[in-house]
C-alpha cells in the first residue's frame, strides 16, 4: 500500500484532498492510481490515515478516511549519525539505510581521511535529503529525517546538542556496545550521536581528540567492515541493545 506525507490542513472532516503537485503526480501519473484503491497517508502530527480513493480530477485526488491512528513507526530515543561521506553509491546506500533504521538526522563530517572534497559534499546534500525522503515513504517513517549541512568533529562534539556521543573505531577499540550499555543503558528520549569514520578510518589526531573529549571508542568485533556496512551494523546493534539491555 503506497505511503505519502501530507499536511493536516488537507484533512477535512472524514476526507483528505491531495492537491500538491508532487503527491498528485506520483499517485495519478506514476502509479496510475484508480478510484477504489487504498492509500496510506501520514501528516506532520504523525497521524496515519488508511484511505480509499473516491475521486480523481485533473489536479486533485479525494480520499475517504477508513481509519486513523498515531503512528508508532519511530524509535523511542533520538538517534543521530555523524559520518564521513563516502563516494557515490556507497553514500546513497548509507543515507537510505540510516533512514530505514530510524535516525533523526545524518550529519556529514569532514575528517582527515574523508574520501570527498568539501565542495563535493556540500553539492550532494540536497540529493541525500531526497533519498532520505523517498526512503521514509517506502518504509513508512512517522517522521522524515534530514541530512544536515557539513560539519566537523570539533564543532559537532562541542555543540551541546547531544546527551551522549559514541564513536566506532575499528583497530583501535576493544569496548563493545554491550559493555557500554549494560553499565549505562540508553534512556527513552535520549539524544545519542553515533560517529563513524571514512573507509580509511580515523587519523591518530582524531583518536586523540576522542580520548581528550572522553568519547567512548567502540568496536563491532574482529571482522573488518566496509564503512557502509559498519553504519548498518552499528545502528542495528544500537537499536537491539536499546530494546534488550537491562531486560535479561
Amino acid at each position: 500500500m503506497p505511503h505519502f506525507f501530507i499536511n493536516s490542513q488537507n484533512v477535512i472532516d472524514n476526507k483528505i484532498i491531495i492537491d500538491d503537485k508532487e503527491n498528485y503526480t506520483h499517485l495519478a501519473k506514476s502509479l496510475r492510481a484508480r478510484v477504489g484503491e487504498n492509500v496510506l497517508l501520514i501528516d506532520e502530527k504523525r497521524i496515519q490515515y488508511e484511505t480509499v480513493i473516491t475521486q480523481i480530477s485533473s489536479k486533485t485526488i479525494e480520499l475517504n478516511i477508513e481509519k486513523s491512528y498515531y503512528s508508532k513507526r519511530d524509535l523511542k530515543f533520538n538517534l543521530y549519525l555523524a559520518q564521513s561521506p563516502l563516494r557515490s553509491d556507497a553514500q546513497n546506500f548509507v543515507v537510505e539505510k540510516a533512514t530505514e533504521l530510524g535516525v533523526r538526522a545524518v550529519i556529514p563530517i569532514y575528517t582527515d581521511n574523508c574520501a570527498l572534497n568539501k565542495s563535493v559534499i556540500e553539492n550532494k546534500i540536497s540529493r541525500w535529503n531526497r533519498i532520505m525522503y523517498e526512503a521514509s515513504k517506502q518504509c513508512e517513517r512517522a517522521v522524515i529525517p534530514v541530512c544536515e549541512e557539513l560539519s566537523d568533529l570539533n564543532t559537532l562534539v562541542k555543540s551541546g546538542r547531544f546527551d551522549r556521543i559514541i564513536a566506532f573505531c575499528e583497530r583501535k577499540a576493544e569496548l563493545t556496545l554491550r559493555d557500554l550499555f549494560l553499565k549505562n543503558p540508553i534512556k527513552e528520549s535520549e539524544n545519542l550521536l553515533v560517529i563513524i569514520g571514512p573507509e580509511g578510518g580515523f587519523s591518530m589526531a582524531e583518536f586523540e581528540f576522542f580520548e581528550k573529549e572522553n568519547i567512548p571508542m567502540l568496536t563491532l568485533g574482529d571482522l573488518i567492515l566496509k564503512a557502509e556496512t559498519a553504519v548498518t551494523v552499528a545502528l542495528g546493534n544500537i537499536i537491539y541493545e536499546f530494546e534488550n539491555c537491562g531486560k535479561n
